[in-house]
């Protein structure tokens, strides 16, 4: 992850906690964590917690541990925080989940049809290279994650991740069961697109398959994809995906930057100017940016008379 992906993570992170405080609903939340890098984790807790206690820095001890989150803390104004390494693994309540950036960093499956059907795209080392060196290759026969391809698909490449459609699943019967809503905000289209791979090293595009390990990778969440699990059986309704630029614009982002430019000192104003531009324009964040709502299906003729916020 790289430095203002994180930044940007926290951001939202603590705006929310700004925001039920406003409300004076602080004793009444509690934030749940999604993180398996023990470093991430620590930055995370030091930038946001008072105090912090350790339970279990090991994955391989924490799965005989019964307290199922493996870091906690106390944020200044006695919000708990809780780390834990899956999803799976958060007690089951009435909760809110926000998946920022998170859906984009998963494991994915690349596929490519040809004259024999669907073949995967793997990875193997050029042979006889001075160095140790990275390409592309086919795989001869289909492999077992071509279960996942749609018997209707009509692209020629699809990019498919099974762990994200599990942890949607996951979160459909969670919400079906317990109640609440997510917001997944992501790069991403809905099941359009092609080959998305890419790395990123030092804020530019980065050939994935050059010096692996030191750069960020990722691909483009296909949101149709989600939907379709998440809609599955009738657990869930959803609203989106739509851009970012028109999301922001529904909740009356321009009025607020009007506010904002009346009341912040003159030499803040191009730098908030700047991060309007940044994650409302075209060529930015503005349409790349995709967000999708979730909400339990037995929502939907509720939804009818009030429309959700941003769509």
């Amino acid at each position: 992850m790289n430095g203002k992906k994180f930044q940007r993570i926290l951001f939202r992170l603590l705006s929310s906690v700004q925001v039920f405080k406003q409300f004076r609903s602080l004793n009444d939340i509690s934030i749940h964590l999604i993180e398996i890098s023990p470093i991430l984790s620590q930055i995370q807790a030091k930038n946001l917690c008072k105090t912090i206690i350790e339970h279990n820095t090991k994955v391989s001890e924490y799965k005989h541990n019964p307290v199922t989150y493996y870091k906690e803390g106390i944020t200044e104004d006695g919000v708990k925080l809780y780390w834990y390494y899956s999803v799976k693994d958060v007690p089951k309540n009435f909760s809110i989940f926000l998946a920022h950036e998170f859906f984009d960093a998963l494991p994915i499956h690349k596929f490519q049809k040809t004259n024999r059907g669907w073949s995967e795209v793997l990875v193997d080392i050029i042979q006889g290279s001075n160095e140790e060196k990275f390409c592309y290759v086919l795989s001869k026969t289909s492999t077992p994650a071509t279960f996942y391809i749609s018997a209707d698909e009509r692209r020629e490449h699809v990019e498919i991740s099974p762990e994200s459609l599990v942890i949607v699943d996951h979160i459909a019967d969670f919400l079906w069961e317990c109640g609440g809503f997510a917001l997944i905000c992501d790069y991403g289209h809905n099941g359009d697109k092609t080959d998305t791979f890419r790395g990123f090293s030092q804020h530019k595009v980065h050939d994935p398959l050059l010096h692996p390990g030191s750069v960020d990778l990722t691909a483009d969440v296909d949101f149709a994809a989600i939907k379709k699990i998440a809609e599955k059986n009738n657990r869930l309704i959803t609203f989106g995906p739509v851009t970012q630029a028109s999301f922001l614009q529904n909740l009356g982002i321009n009025v607020r930057l009007q506010i904002l430019l009346q009341n912040v000192p003159k030499e803040e104003i191009e730098s908030l100017k700047s991060g309007y531009h940044m994650i409302m324009d075209e060529n930015k964040m503005g349409t790349r940016f995709k967000v999708l709502s979730l909400f339990p299906s037995i929502l939907k003729e509720y939804f009818r008379k009030v429309p959700v916020a941003g769509f």
